[in-house]
């Protein structure tokens, strides 16, 4: 299965899955194609898929095999129409709160360390930017945000945590992201959201999908356990 158009290379998953990698300048190059490519899939969804898997410059089709083969996935995409996103309808925006700082999720003096920038600059940068959906997956509501300002880029943790509050608003490398339960970890913290970023049995149990936008600002603490309390009696 020979490259095609912005699809750099295309490889077998298992019996019934095919990954399409697409190429670009950049991460967000490429992932605005995958974007754009899941877009065209939804558009035009075949009866023989069954599931797609985006993530940061991949997308992987999952089919029925008693339907179609390898090559009759890889004919369809090669043929299927696709259009630049940016003339598609606007990705949905979300906003979240932080609390930065909160005690329980305060990396803030070892990122300070880390990038020379004072605890102030740091909330700050976080807050500049729009940030893109490359990818959801790691955990149930876990989106993969970018690209982060390169003044805070951040190594992992060399020994990462066992259990990482939920909410916590976190950043490793170019990325950034919020822990949509209590889990394992290695990315350093800034703060607390107090939005709920899955909601299992809800129809649409995720908040954030691949391509949607988010920017975060800054709470107070009290502002935090409001919103924390609202949520629970909404729930």
């Amino acid at each position: 299965m020979q490259p095609f158009g912005t699809i750099r290379a295309v490889q077998t998953a298992g019996e019934d899955g095919v990954i399409f990698y697409t190429s670009g300048a950049d991460l967000a190059a490429q992932n605005q194609a995958i974007t754009a490519l899941n877009q065209a899939l939804m558009a035009h969804r075949p009866h023989w898929l069954t599931e797609l898997v985006p993530s940061y410059d991949s997308l992987m089709l999952v089919f029925n095999m008693s339907e179609v083969d390898y090559h009759g996935v890889y004919q369809f995409v090669k043929q299927l129409p696709i259009t630049d996103t940016n003339s598609q309808t606007p990705s949905t925006l979300h906003r979240l709160p932080v609390w930065y700082g909160a005690p329980e999720a305060n990396d803030l003096e070892l990122v300070s360390n880390t990038t020379g920038l004072s605890a102030t600059e740091i909330i700050e940068c976080h807050q500049q930017s729009a940030y893109t959906v490359f990818a959801v997956g790691f955990a149930p509501g876990f989106a993969y945000l970018g690209e982060l300002a390169a003044e805070l880029a951040t190594p992992r943790l060399a020994n990462p945590r066992k259990a990482v509050p939920k909410g916590a608003v976190a950043i490793a490398d170019r990325q950034t992201a919020v822990y949509p339960d209590v889990s394992p970890g290695g990315w350093h913290l800034l703060g607390l959201c107090p939005v709920d970023l899955y909601k299992p049995g809800a129809k649409e149990p995720t908040l954030m999908q691949a391509g949607d936008q988010v920017e975060f600002y800054a709470i107070s603490e009290d502002e935090y356990h409001a919103l924390v309390q609202t949520a629970g009696e909404s729930a």
